[in-house]
């Protein structure tokens, strides 16, 4: 049995734990003893902290024994690489960060150490979170654990392999573009992109301020519900962080959908698309209207816009944000003569191609001449997807469309086209932009054996709708997971 507790999801152990039938160090040991296992084939992790994880799972069980055990408790989590966690090591996959150990934690990073969570480690990512296959890192990529000459997808690669290879019962990502979803969607696994503002970024290192945001990959629509609610609130330290009540959301997964209205937009179901992502995901449209949901057509017209739009918008935060990796105060720094060549030399050799090409980009539309031309109008296109979604949710309740056009693409495939690796986003990116919750959860199989995922959107602060479509879906057409190869 120890050697399986690593398979669980967070309410099965969350369960057991309090019912004293397993420790915490024993659930623990058992992903440790996974990752040992498979991550010289899966690279998953950047960092592993095996001592520390032991120490905390102790803690964890001597406060289960005490009666006094919140939710996360003695679950073993593992933490994307972009959150500043006290006393380990914090990269963003980036050589300019690569030795980089902050002396505070992340806000989430907080709530979760207070309920006695356990940390295993940090996981690998596209370099500050901009790719979409985790093939940017500077630590190398991640691979998808159903076929390990596949991409895991990105920014947070690391984080849904790690669960999907049950190296971790969940883990924590970002998403900027659909940097939870995709990878989400790519590895079979769920993963929800909260509405902007429903969870602290303070501590959580910047890519682009108005688009980034916190949220959980997990095994079960439950099981994200159950970390959303650990990671939500309030929190002083994040001006833009809403001090709305957060709800229960495990209360809201009653499996029942009936009367709820699915909007089906044409814009998503395009040409291009792979057959069996539109046939997959038809499929369970039409499960939902068996289960008494109703199905409505409506229009989001800007979606073709909308990479256009991101690419202006969270490149000029970019430029903004990373302009504080010169080389003088933390961080890589390369040997030089002088000021200018010392700026110079740390940025050329601390970024990678990809950074360095988001950088030019957004400090190119911010600069005089081109800021109305460029950014201003990207701007103005923002309101118009925003308003988009406005309209349609006065026809429907929540909106059920693909994560991505394909299933997850070989390594190396779209590397050398960034344009075509900047188009794996055309479904997710538009939530961003209007500052929505979106969550993946899996809805089948391609030919080969890979993980097709399924997007629901719904209106801000909708999440408890979005958690009990989710599950009305997984309880009453659960699959059997397929084997990863690892």
């Amino acid at each position: 049995m120890t050697s399986e507790l690593n398979k669980l999801s967070v309410s099965e152990a969350r369960d057991m734990l309090r019912k004293r039938e397993v420790s915490s160090r024993e659930i623990t040991r058992a992903c440790l003893d996974r990752i040992a296992e498979v991550e010289p084939r899966l690279s998953a992790f950047i960092t592993v902290s095996e001592r520390e994880a032991l120490e905390q799972a102790d803690a964890a069980d001597r406060r289960l024994g005490s009666g006094d055990a919140p939710a996360m408790c003695g679950i073993p989590i593992a933490l994307k690489d972009i959150y500043c966690t006290r006393g380990v090591r914090t990269t963003c996959a980036s050589k300019i960060l690569e030795n980089f150990v902050p002396p505070f934690d992340a806000t989430v990073i907080a709530k979760l150490r207070a309920e006695g969570a356990v940390f295993l480690g940090k996981t690998n990512m596209d370099e500050f979170a901009m790719g979409s296959s985790t093939e940017n890192s500077a630590f190398g990529p991640t691979r998808n654990p159903y076929d390990l000459e596949r991409v895991a997808g990105g920014s947070s690669g690391g984080s849904a392999a790690a669960v999907a290879a049950d190296e971790c019962l969940a883990s924590l990502g970002t998403d900027t573009g659909g940097s939870i979803r995709e990878p989400a969607s790519f590895c079979g696994v769920v993963g929800i992109k909260p509405t902007y503002s429903r969870v602290s970024r303070y501590g959580v290192i910047a890519y682009a301020s108005s688009l980034d945001q916190v949220g959980p990959f997990a095994k079960t629509v439950r099981d994200a519900a159950i970390l959303l609610r650990a990671l939500a609130g309030v929190d002083s330290h994040d001006s833009t962080c809403s001090a709305r009540p957060v709800p229960d959301y495990e209360k809201a997964l009653t499996g029942d959908v009936k009367g709820l209205r699915i909007g089906v937009p044409k814009e998503y179901f395009v040409e291009g698309m792979e057959r069996e992502v539109k046939i997959a995901v038809r499929a369970a449209l039409k499960h939902y209207e068996s289960l008494g949901a109703r199905l409505v057509d409506i229009s989001l017209p800007h979606t073709p816009y909308a990479i256009g739009c991101y690419y202006l918008v969270a490149t000029a935060e970019a430029s903004a944000n990373l302009a504080r990796y010169d080389g003088v105060r933390y961080g890589f720094r390369a040997e030089s003569e002088n000021t200018d060549e010392l700026y110079n030399r740390s940025r050329a050799k601390g970024f990678g191609a990809e950074v360095k090409r988001r950088i030019m980009l957004g400090t190119f539309a911010l600069s005089a001449g081109y800021y109305d031309a460029y950014y201003l109008k990207a701007q103005k296109v923002r309101t118009l997807i925003r308003r988009d979604f406005e309209r349609a949710f006065t026809n429907c309740d929540v909106i059920v469309v693909p994560v991505a056009p394909a299933t997850a693409f070989r390594l190396g495939e779209k590397t050398a086209d960034p344009l075509t690796m900047y188009l794996s986003d055309i479904f997710t990116i538009s939530v961003n932009l209007a500052g929505l919750p979106g969550m993946s959860i899996p809805c089948g199989y391609d030919g080969d054996g890979l993980p097709i995922g399924m997007q629901m959107i719904g209106p801000a602060f909708s999440e408890e709708t979005i958690f009990r479509t989710g599950d009305a879906y997984e309880r009453s057409r659960a699959q059997a997971k397929r084997p990863t190869k690892v």
